[in-house]
């Protein structure tokens, strides 16, 4: 069975040279502002929007992933569309981008589906939180191979119960979906915003509750969670919202992008 994609054209551009051009402009800008970060992650934390929005942020996250020399990865990311008990895992044999399939990992379909018995919600997986992420994969990691796991009503500690399992396997790594605040004014989303870049900051899930407005607060929670079980640190590495792209203050959209490394 193969993922077909469901947001190219409106989160991502649909032709590959297209989305080739974002990534050196985002690599180009931001090398020529600072210095990529020189730590070795198996677990990001990046955003989903329009890559015009979000896709900056998401590409440093990648660029950090590029340099682990890991090739598995499960993408965690929020259902926006379809509500659901739990988790979903579909044996998707390959995952279609414009830029080529990525192929997907039957090593982690088998350990995941063994271990935690999750359903398949095939009508979920049109899901664009996880998507847009398979590009930046296929671009900047050979060969990889992947899972998708999108969620709905589940809890941070079954999320991080999975992704304990996953970072216990050292070939594989943790790709977690979310974006921030959603449509308040820029002074107010950065207020909001800021509650949640302390909280992964300092791995602090109580932090996390003092106001962090996220679509994928689980994931968030859960890699916390995961990491301080794992004694991993956390370095964030990009915010921003929408009016940086836009302009439009009344409206924003935050962003972040973060890593977790021993």
């Amino acid at each position: 069975m193969r993922r077909e994609m469901s947001a190219n054209g409106a989160f991502y551009p649909g032709r590959a040279i297209e989305i080739e051009r974002y990534f050196e402009h985002f690599s180009t800008t931001y090398d020529e502002e600072t210095v990529l970060p020189d730590v070795q992650s198996r677990a990001v934390i990046v955003p989903h929007a329009g890559y015009i929005y979000s896709g900056y942020s998401a590409n440093v996250a990648y660029r950090i992933l590029q340099k682990s020399g890991v090739k598995k990865f499960v993408v965690i990311g929020p259902s926006h569309k379809v509500g659901f008990d739990g988790v979903s895992l579909c044996n998707f044999t390959a995952y279609e981008t414009p830029l080529g399939d990525i192929n997907g990992s039957d090593f982690l379909f088998q350990k995941l589906k063994e271990r935690f018995h999750l359903s398949c919600f095939v009508e979920a997986h049109a899901e664009h939180s996880t998507e847009v992420q398979f590009p930046f994969i296929k671009h900047y990691i050979e060969d990889a191979e992947i899972v998708e796991l999108v969620y709905s009503y589940a809890s941070a500690k079954m999320l991080c119960e999975i992704i304990d399992f996953v970072l216990n396997e050292k070939e594989c790594g943790v790709i977690i979906s979310t974006d921030l605040s959603h449509f308040y004014t820029l002074s107010n989303a950065a207020r909001l915003d800021n509650i949640c870049l302390e909280a992964i900051e300092r791995l602090d899930t109580k932090r996390l509750h003092d106001g962090c407005e996220a679509c994928g607060m689980i994931g968030i929670e859960a890699a916390l969670l995961s990491a301080k079980k794992q004694g991993l640190k956390s370095l964030l590495l990009d915010y921003r919202t929408s009016a940086d792209a836009s302009g439009d203050t009344q409206r924003v959209v935050g962003y972040v992008s973060a890593c977790f490394y021993e």
